[in-house]
């Protein structure tokens, strides 16, 4: 696998940027964009790569801003994250490729997938939230700990900041199911959770705020095909987000795994990838 590399954006900030092109996924082969959870460092995880790398898929992944190395962007917006990427691609030869996100990446691939059109081919979103505008959805409902961070983040920037200096895990917010998958296959997780907490906060408080902001996009608009992939038993983000977004999406499916919580679910992340080269018309 390459080494991570910075690549350098219009307005002077960084991404790192995080690649499995080798002899098993080459430059030219089909070619999936991860988008990380809140928080993680943007690097790829051992179970991405081993499945990416059984199927002969090129992975990519980078640190949103103030993850992982890339320069910090305060006021981001989830939409921001199409903009990096048109970057990342260009600055990469990529036409056309697969997004996927997970959790906190879910709305950040939606917006690739809704303003790209010309260079998204399919989406995949394993346990991701919905907008906070989204109507009829009761969005809090169902999440651990109330959602306290993130309607700290809706009063603005100073609350979303001052709530993280006391802030702690709730326990609550996984399943055993999920307590499992940390434990064994999505121990890397696990660890680079950790690494992204002990560089700082700022990532997170931005995504937050991004978040619970207007998307600045609507999943009415993605025109390729969309999976949402969501736990029955999701604490962090409850299955109402999937079903509203999947009402909303037209070219859209949903798969429920009724006894996964918010981890658990990733372990559909293979046969998604499956999913994406299967739903991508240009491979």
């Amino acid at each position: 696998m390459a080494s991570p590399r910075d690549l350098l954006l219009f307005d002077g900030r960084t991404l790192r940027v995080h690649d499995s092109a080798d002899a098993h996924s080459p430059a030219d082969a089909f070619t999936v964009l991860w988008h990380h959870g809140s928080p993680q460092t943007g690097a790829l995880l051992e179970p991405l790569v081993v499945a990416a790398a059984a199927r002969g898929i090129r992975l990519l992944a980078y640190g949103r801003p103030s993850y992982g190395g890339s320069t910090g962007q305060r006021g981001r917006s989830v939409a921001s994250a199409a903009a990096d990427v048109v970057q990342l691609a260009d600055q990469l030869g990529l036409d056309r490729f697969a997004v996927m996100g997970a959790s906190g990446g879910g709305p950040h691939a939606l917006a690739c997938a809704a303003l790209l059109p010309e260079r998204v081919s399919a989406t995949a979103c394993l346990a991701s939230l919905a907008p906070l505008q989204a109507d009829g959805l009761d969005w809090f409902d169902g999440m651990a700990s109330d959602g306290e961070s993130l309607r700290a983040a809706m009063v603005g920037r100073a609350a979303r900041e001052e709530y993280e200096l006391t802030a702690e895990f709730d326990p609550e917010s996984f399943v055993d199911r999920d307590y499992a998958a940390l434990a064994g296959t999505w121990a890397s997780l696990g660890i680079d959770v950790g690494l992204a907490s002990a560089a700082g906060t700022e990532g997170l408080v931005d995504d937050d705020l991004a978040f619970v902001q207007p998307w600045s996009f609507s999943v009415s608009d993605i025109v390729t095909p969309v999976l949402y992939a969501q736990g029955g038993r999701d604490r962090v983000v409850p299955p109402a987000h999937a079903t509203w977004l999947l009402q909303n999406t037209p070219e859209a499916e949903l798969w429920l795994r009724p006894r996964d919580g918010h981890i658990a679910v990733l372990d559909a992340c293979a046969v998604a990838m499956d999913w994406l080269r299967e739903h991508s018309a240009d491979f």
